[in-house]
């Protein structure tokens, strides 16, 4: 190829190139002799002293002052004309430059700085030239020479002014024949030339500035230094070269060769001494000339252009060769200037014609610019130096010898430099620090210095430190992590240093530098470098791999690092696709037998040889030591997951986990079926400890696994362990409830004595030890992490269970100890127990006409109180103990695994709620012609059920108590009414029976039955019945049902205390009695003013008979706040109210009957009274302060149903019988009518829902058709009320939550105003004598429903197969089966 062809060639490799060097045929740099001989260690060794010793001789001379008689100074040569100064600044043909605009202010500012002395430029602070500066000063500052510049702007008159002033300040006083002053002129002239030109440089006047320059050198021509001139004439030091010694202690680069080869500095010194005289300044010089002459000529002893993969590549670097000779000539030449004429001795050659070469030229003008440049920074030459004067006596022969023969230059500086290279990275690796940079600073200035000398590229300098680090580390003396600093040292920029390094691309990185660029020995070098390099750590990797498992395995960081970061990024490495895949596979075999092999270890550690000797314990360990095993790995790699393509923690989980799971399984059942052989029960931590583990393992199998399934199902096979715990916990909840209890002292907790305690602060630590253990065995459970969804739901199922029984057993003991301290005597009673029996009849009689005293408040106990408030804070915990368990949820999963239950002939268990609603007519059996009646509830058996609390004065008394009973088949319960007497034996009142059989109560309806005394009266008792049932929803409404009916029966107990005062204060006694007081003021007024008209009450009057019942309120709502909650006093206040509309009803209307009442109605003036009374009462409980606001009980609770009936009352009073009469048929029939709808509304729901849901209802459906209301044998009487509906009660089901049983409260409040009841017409009738007719009918038709139904009943139990039951002996419901004669049960 042409050179004019080969100058538009794309740059590519020849092909082959690379191959060629790998197969022996490349050609060195000196082609015509064969492969040279590898280095010896001597060879690396003497040519390394020798550019050493060369540093030595080329480094600037020293030099030192010496004292010497000083030479009479030669005459100075001072400028004779001023005219000739002005000529050199405006030249002949050449206009006047004007100075910028404002010049001469900037000058007399500059002038006055160097008078003061503040003069930034140097020099300025000299004395003569102060004085000077004055002279001038005074002279520019005159007004006329200062119009003069500001008008014609011109540089001339101010030189010449400035001339003419330093010639007066430096003449003034001196001789007549002395002119050594006159230099001193042309000093101080220039200076100020220097001042114009720095004030004309800031003002951007460049030609101006350029002619001052011209003037200024022309003016210091013989001296240039302006800043060390003091004037003075002697010098008594000159400063002289120190000779070089040739002495090893003064040659430090020397002494680092010696180091680095292992030899002293004595024979080292000696080497140098033998070859002083070949080693010299003058064989330097012959060598680079000789170098340049063959790179000129092409020849051997230099790279060459078949040396490079392409010619422009050749071509390039040839060319920035020149520069950097010509500076190592300069170098040379300034150390020994006598080298620029040569010796000019008869021996002397001239130089050869140098070939025609454009690098030569350029070389030799670049270095004949350098020598007579006078700036040059390398040379003090003289500028008439030329290089043809140089005569070298070899360099004839270079022409006719093509073999090079160097002093300083080795045949082959590659091979040489990475020898020496070798050492000196041996070298730094005993003696340097390499944690900053793998070569020390003094190591890597010989290198550099090598490469200068040898004329290295840099790419061949960073090729063989590559090639040499890596055989390094391929000898293995080289650690990884230095290699990679090594690795990664060539690929970082060097700094520009402050001496210009003569090598081209000397700061480049490797990656830099175009690979089409280097030479085909460092392209083929540094390629096979790589695959060494690749081929080793590979090999490393495969080993360090191989020991990953291990408990402290070796890191294969730096490994990853110089394969990622140094291998395969690098344009230069290549191979075989199917390289990598074939290292995988192997790596991936590798590793799962390493994996296999380990978990075979664990088995052997932990798991014992003999079944008999296999526990739990055992699998947990093996369990663990695998989790813990994959989990490091998996943290180990959790970065770089995939190594080569091969994770290694699915090698092992792929390997172990299939392993374990199936010795597990095959482990566990064997020790369950060895436990149950010896009937010995596992430690049930073992079994959760074992479940937590094979969890843990599970989760890592579905992450690691996830298209393959778990071996096992873990929940089916340690269920039993949860069954058993469960047990223990049902247990154990009776001891714990009981235990919590005795510990309490039922205080409030405040954190500082006389603290104020707050809601969160009412409740006692029995009730918190007791959500606490209901919390921790949730938590414990879920803590498990059960994965079977439906295992969990049976297993909250089971807890609620215990639950509901812990709550109502504490419900039992605190209502039973709340009940005891409510029914303590008093402090009086225990008086009046002491007395004698005439003595307490006597002050019996006295306190019942006495008053007029003052009724004292109950004095509560604060820990009764806390009881209560433990309830209340018992219900909330419960709530949110409720949503924690996903009640709900749990209960839908389980419906729809179970899908719907077929009828069984019934269920195990029922649970009959007795509601004992009031009594009618009952006897009397105190003096005063009433009895304070309570009620007594007992089974067959004599146990007893239930003791409602005791009405005052009352022979119609309505109690509202409700206990539940759970009957497993049919159940007599007694229901025994006493008189409360405070002294002596309480009083028989009456005795009546009820039935409680699940097969009467089939349909789950409610049903009331109006009981007959067998005494006198009869009381009303209103039962339901739901089927006990295993499910959550139904276990936390029964807990629920617990702490609601205890709360209930606590806040009847207190209510009761203040109940008595109501019924006193809104008795119609006490109404007689106002209005007795108002007739008798009256007619004692008309009597005086002899008046016609009697006045009426006035309503102060009114209100003040309500004063004592609201101070009453005051003092007790005073005691009991200082323990309630806000709660539980709104829950009382809501009570009281609740008697407060009884007291006020019972004023108004007898009960409902169907027979007449000897009640007489009130008065309009009396209702008047009794309606502005409850006004007062409603506004005392509401309590509403100055700015509105309701500190009391809120109005929509006040205006509750019963509320409203009074308030609707009024209307129907004092209408005729007549109206009366017709509007109770008409509400009557439509009620039901509307009764009869939703009877068919319901049997068609349950029609259609029969084939859906379970057909067994355990419980009443939520809207209910018109119950039955008496009994098949008609042994009951059948109620007497409205044609409607009987509501249906509470169901266990509507309690399971507040939200249920907030939302039953409002449908209750709303089916009461949506469904009008002539209930009061009723009752109002009672107290019309000719209305007994219509009652009577009534009646009548009541019955006849009642039979209708009853046969409905038993038309619909015929149908359900199983329900139709045995003959049943007695009352069907029951009756007054009891005598007086029998054993009474305990009151």
């Amino acid at each position: 190829m042409s050179t004019a062809s080969r100058s538009s060639y794309h740059p590519s490799r020849r092909i082959g190139s690379v191959q060629s060097v790998l197969d022996d045929e490349r050609r060195s740099r000196t082609s015509t002799k064969p492969r040279a001989a590898p280095v010896s260690y001597d060879d690396a060794y003497s040519y390394a002293v020798r550019i050493a010793f060369l540093r030595y001789l080329l480094q600037p001379r020293k030099k030192r002052k010496e004292y010497v008689s000083a030479p009479k100074p030669p005459p100075r040569v001072h400028t004779s004309s001023v005219t000739e100064l002005v000529k050199e600044l405006v030249p002949s043909g050449s206009t006047s430059v004007k100075l910028p605009s404002g010049f001469r202010h900037s000058l007399e500012k500059r002038m006055s700085g160097v008078l003061q002395g503040i003069e930034k430029l140097p020099g300025f602070s000299d004395a003569a030239v102060k004085r000077t500066f004055a002279e001038a000063y005074t002279a520019f500052t005159a007004k006329d020479f200062q119009k003069t510049i500001d008008k014609d702007r011109k540089v001339e008159p101010l030189v010449l002014i400035f001339y003419s002033s330093a010639a007066k300040a430096q003449g003034r006083g001196k001789p007549a024949d002395d002119h050594s002053w006159k230099v001193l002129v042309d000093r101080h002239l220039a200076m100020f030339i220097r001042l114009l030109s720095s004030i004309l440089r800031e003002k951007g006047d460049v030609e101006l500035v350029t002619r001052l320059n011209t003037l200024e050198k022309k003016l210091m021509s013989n001296d240039q230094n302006l800043y060390l001139d003091t004037g003075q004439e002697d010098h008594t030091y000159v400063e002289v070269e120190i000779p070089l010694s040739y002495e090893v202690k003064d040659m430090h680069m020397v002494q680092l060769v010696a180091k680095i080869f292992g030899v002293t500095n004595s024979q080292v010194q000696a080497d140098i001494d033998r070859n002083t005289s070949a080693w010299t300044e003058e064989a330097a010089l012959k060598d680079y000339k000789a170098y340049q002459f063959r790179l000129a000529a092409g020849m051997a002893g230099t790279l060459r252009k078949h040396d490079f993969d392409v010619d422009e590549a050749y071509d390039e670097w040839k060319k920035g060769e020149a520069p950097h000779l010509a500076r190592i000539f300069a170098e040379i030449l300034s150390v020994r200037p006598d080298l620029k004429a040569g010796s000019g001795g008869a021996n002397d050659k001239p130089l050869p014609v140098r070939p025609h070469s454009m690098y030569e030229d350029q070389a030799y003008a670049d270095l004949s610019r350098m020598l007579s440049s006078p700036e040059s920074p390398t040379t003090n030459l003289d500028p008439s130096f030329g290089f043809q004067s140089l005569s070298l006596d070899d360099t004839a022969s270079i022409r006719s010898v093509d073999e090079p023969s160097y002093t300083f230059i080795p045949p082959d500086p590659r091979s040489v430099y990475k020898v020496i290279l070798q050492y000196v990275v041996s070298y730094d690796q005993l003696h340097s620090d390499t944690s900053a940079s793998p070569l020390s600073e003094e190591t890597t200035e010989f290198l550099i210095e090598l490469a200068v000398r040898w004329r290295i590229p840099q790419f061949s300098r960073h090729v063989a430190f590559v090639e040499v680090t890596t055989r390094k580390f391929l000898d293995q003396e080289l650690p990884p992590a230095q290699l990679y600093d090594c690795l990664d040292l060539v690929k970082q920029p060097l700094e520009e240093p402050k001496k210009p390094v003569l090598i081209q691309m000397y700061t480049s990185r490797l990656s830099d530098i175009d690979p089409s660029r280097w030479t085909i020995v460092d392209f083929a070098g540094y390629q096979q470098s790589l695959r060494d390099l690749h081929d080793a750590l590979l090999r490393d990797l495969f080993d360090l791999l191989m020991r990953c498992y291990e408990p402290k395995p070796p890191t294969i960081g730096v490994i990853m690092a110089l394969l990622n970061n140094h291998v395969y990024p690098d344009p230069a490495f290549s191979q075989r696709p199917n390289d990598v895949a074939e290292f995988s596979q192997q790596l991936d075999n590798g590793l799962r037998q390493q994996a296999a092999q380990v978990y075979k270890n664990f088995l052997d550690t932990h798991i014992p040889r003999s079944q008999r000797d296999w526990d739990f314990a055992n699998v947990v360990k093996l369990g663990k030591a695998v989790v813990e095993l994959a989990e490091k790995i998996k943290k180990r790699y959790r970065n770089n997951p995939e190594i080569m393509g091969v994770s290694p923690f699915k090698a092992l989980v792929e390997t172990t986990l299939p392993s374990f799971e199936e010795d597990c399984h095959e482990i566990i059942k064997r020790v369950l079926q060895i436990a149950k052989e010896t009937n010995i029960d596992m430690e049930l931590q073992d079994g959760f400890d074992l479940y937590k583990e094979l969890v843990e393992i599970r989760k890592m199998h579905v992450e690691a696994l996830p298209g393959k399934p778990f071996a096992f199902h873990i929940e089916g096979l340690l269920e039993s362990f949860v069954w058993r715990w469960i047990k223990n916990v049902d247990d154990k909840m009776p001891g714990f409830v009981e235990e919590a209890i005795k510990q309490d002292q039922f205080k409030v907790r405040t954190r500082h004595e006389g603290d104020i305690p707050t809601d969160d602060e009412r409740h006692s630590v029995s009730i918190i030890d007791i959500f606490t253990l209901f919390t921790q065995t949730i938590d414990q459970l879920l803590q498990l992490e059960w994965n079977d969804e439906v295992h969990l739901a049976r297993f909250m199922t089971a807890l609620a269970k215990s639950f509901a029984a812990g709550i109502g057993r504490y419900c039992e003991i605190v209502e039973q100890q709340f009940a005891r301290e409510m029914d303590r005597q008093t402090a009086e009673e225990v008086a009046a127990a002491s007395k004698t029996a005439q003595e307490r009849w006597l002050q019996y009689a006295k306190d019942a006409w006495n008053t007029k005293d003052k009724i004292q408040p109950f004095q509560f106990y604060p820990q009764s109180f806390v009881k209560f408030n433990n309830i209340e804070w018992a219900m909330q915990a419960l709530d949110k103990l409720e949503k924690r368990m996903n009640v709900d949820a749990c209960a839908e999963l389980l419906n729809k695994v179970d899908g719907p239950k077929h009828p069984t002939r019934r269920p195990a268990h029922y649970v009959f709620t007795v509601k004992i609603v009031e009594g009618e007519e009952l006897k009397a059996c105190d003096p005063t012609g009433f009895s304070d009646p309570y009620v007594v509830l007992c089974d067959e058996y004599q146990k007893r059920l239930h003791r409602t609390r005791v009405i005052p004065r009352n022979l119609n008394p309505r109690w509202d108590e409700s206990v539940d009973i759970t009957v497993s088949g049919p159940l007599n319960i007694i229901a025994t009414i006493w008189d409360y007497d405070m002294i002596g034996d309480h009083d028989f009142v009456g005795r009546t029976s009820l039935k409680l059989d699940p097969v009467h109560f089939s349909d789950y309806l409610p049903r009331e039955f109006w009981l007959d005394l067998d005494t006198q009266g009869r009381i009303l008792i209103r039962v339901s019945m739901e089927g006990e049932r295993d499910d959550i929803q139904f276990h936390f409404g029964k807990a629920f049902r617990h702490l609601k009916r205890t709360e209930r029966d606590m806040v009847r107990k207190v209510t009761s205390k203040l109940s008595m005062h109501i019924n006193t204060s809104l008795s119609r006694e006490a109404l007689r009695n106002l209005l007795s007081k108002g007739i008798t003021a009256s007619m004692a007024s008309l009597w005086k003013k002899r008046q016609s008209q009697a006045p009426t009450l006035t309503p102060g009057e009114v209100e003040n008979a309500l004063q004592p019942l609201f101070t009453y309120f005051d003092e007790n709502f005073a005691i009991m706040k200082q323990t309630l909650t806000d709660a539980t006093m709104m829950a009382v206040m809501t009570r009281l109210w609740k008697e407060v509309l009884l007291a006020i009803e019972n004023l108004l209307v007898p009960p409902l009957s169907d027979k007449p009442s000897i009640q007489k109605p009130l008065t309009q003036a009396e209702m008047d009274v009794v309606y502005r009374w409850l006004e007062l009462l409603f506004a005392f409980f509401n309590a509403r302060d100055e700015s509105g606001e309701v500190l009391g009980v809120p109005a929509d609770v006040l205006k509750s149903p019963k509320w409203h009936e009074l308030a609707s009352l009024n209307f129907f009073y004092f209408d005729s019988t007549e109206n009366l009469i017709r509007t109770s048929e008409r509400m009557a029939a439509a009620n039901a009518q509307r009764a009869q709808q939703q009877a068919q509304q319901v049997q068609q729901q349950q029609q259609l829902s029969s084939a859906r849901n379970n057909p067994n209802r355990l419980s009443a459906p939520s809207s209910l058709g018109v119950p039955s209301f008496g009994t098949p044998s008609g042994a009951g009487a059948v109620p007497f009320g409205s044609l409607g509906t009987i509501r249906r009660g509470k169901s266990i089901m509507m309690s399971r939550n507040l939200g249920t049983m907030r939302r039953a409260k409002e449908e209750k409040r709303k089916e009461a105003q949506a469904d009008p009841s002539d209930d009061m017409i009723l009752r109002i009738l009672r107290m019309r004598p000719e209305a007994a007719g219509y009652l009577k009918e009534r009646q009548r038709q009541k019955e006849r429903m009642a039979a209708a139904q009853a046969a409905a009943m038993i038309v619909r139990q015929s149908v359900h197969q199983g329900w139709n039951g045995q003959g049943q002996q007695g009352p069907a419901f029951g009756g007054a089966l009891y005598g007086r004669g029998v054993v009474m049960p305990r009151r």
